[in-house]
């Protein structure tokens, strides 16, 4: 019985997906999207890394690539078919895809083959709790990131997936919309961060010290990176090459823009316009805009991009005043552009549904229920993880290993060897 398994999981290759059911121009369309989203991650790297002091770097941005690693394996394991493995029910996709076994080589999804449509939706689920890191860098242990990053995508991330986007999820089910993630990655990322911030508490001398960014020209570079990925993240949400996925496409580009535009002349209003403010509204435009990609006109893009850089401008001051060290502003960004994204979308959706300007004043309600439920369970179960964790072996670096650097004690290693 034993070597009928060891048989079945390493050498049974099924046969591919008719070509008759694939339509090619949308699958490569899709293994582009999804390596772009993947080329992401060494610029999150970069864009995080450069705002944190030099003897942090390579930890910080080894949060990004260890998520690759971890979540990589994992997704390919258990990740994808609990998100969207057939015959599950309306909080769990079914187990047929355990392993990337039974038929997930020979089935197809809309127009694509599944297992391009699962290493698609992967992207996503490592991006999702690297994203996290930026909220914890400079004092969480490395081992216990690894730890959380693994519990966090099986037990958090995929079942969001399958309730928002999975066949029969009940989110999805009520009427949830979110084309590419403002819900299931941008606002369940931020509340797991701020549970962690809570639970870690803040870096040592946060209020006293002003943590200066040491490389900001790296933070441009990550900046122009996750850009460019984001355009596969949004369009290729589409799964197709179609008008869906070029209003997505456009829509990327003006929200960005104009979220980039307004935080400067906000910083300017007061002082000067910089890289670092520059940056962050460029991200928060994207962020927002990515619930509500596919779904509004450019005009409403445009509206949603201006209005994340006047929102999460001020929102990320926050932090100061409730005294929480969000390290990266993952929370003020991400999390807020989150639901600038969910409630634009319940207000203005035209494409492939209608929101409360078009009549339908329902959507913006079962929005407002999708932030709610993903924000309550990312924060809940987080901060109930990393309170156990943090109880049976600490999550958090002793204060001589701060002091030194975390690349140091971490890595025992340095970006800048002299």
């Amino acid at each position: 019985m034993f070597s009928k398994i060891i048989m079945f999981l390493f050498f049974a290759l099924p046969a591919f997906a008719s070509d008759a059911k694939i339509d090619k121009v949308d699958t490569l369309w899709v293994i582009v999207a999804a390596t772009m989203i993947l080329f992401m991650l060494p610029g999150l790297a970069l864009f995080y890394a450069g705002m944190v002091r030099s003897k942090n770097t390579l930890s910080t941005a080894l949060y990004s690539f260890v998520s690759m690693t971890v979540v990589g394996v994992l997704w390919f394991l258990f990740g994808h078919t609990m998100a969207f493995g057939p015959n599950g029910n309306a909080f769990i996709g079914g187990m047929s895809y355990i392993f990337f076994s039974g038929n997930i080589l020979t089935d197809v999804h809309g127009t694509i083959p599944e297992a391009v449509f699962a290493m698609f939706q992967g992207m996503f689920a490592i991006i999702t709790v690297a994203l996290v890191s930026g909220s914890i860098v400079e004092r969480m242990k490395f081992s216990s990131f690894i730890i959380f990053i693994s519990v966090w995508s099986l037990f958090v991330y995929a079942p969001l997936a399958h309730w928002v986007w999975g066949d029969g999820g009940w989110l999805g089910k009520l009427g949830v919309l979110d084309f590419a993630g403002g819900i299931v990655i941008h606002f369940s990322s931020a509340m797991a961060s701020l549970a962690l911030v809570i639970v870690l508490g803040n870096r040592k001398g946060f209020m006293r010290t002003n943590f200066l960014p040491h490389n900001l020209m790296w933070t441009l570079l990550g900046t122009g990176m996750l850009w460019f990925g984001w355009f596969g993240f949004n369009a290729g949400s589409a799964l197709a090459v179609d008008s869906v996925a070029v209003v997505a496409f456009v829509n990327t580009m003006i929200a960005g823009a104009a979220g980039g535009l307004i935080w400067m002349f906000l910083e300017w209003k007061i002082a000067k316009p910089s890289a670092l403010g520059i940056s962050s509204g460029i991200i928060a435009g994207l962020a927002s805009v990515t619930n509500a990609a596919g779904f509004v006109s450019p005009l409403v893009a445009l509206v949603i991009g201006m209005f994340a850089g006047v929102v999460c401008y001020y929102a990320i001051l926050l932090k100061f005043k409730f005294k929480y060290d969000d390290s990266l502003d993952v929370v003020g960004i991400h999390g807020v552009g989150g639901v600038i994204g969910a409630i634009f979308t319940g207000l203005f959706v035209s494409i492939g549904g209608t929101g409360f300007f078009g009549g339908n004043p329902k959507q913006l309600l079962v929005q407002i229920i999708g932030l709610v439920v993903a924000g309550i369970y990312s924060f809940g179960f987080t901060f109930l993880l990393a309170t156990a964790m943090k109880s049976i072996s600490g999550i958090r670096v002793n204060e001589e290993d701060e002091t030194l650097g975390l690349d140091l004690s971490q890595h025992g290693e340095s970006a800048y060897n002299k």
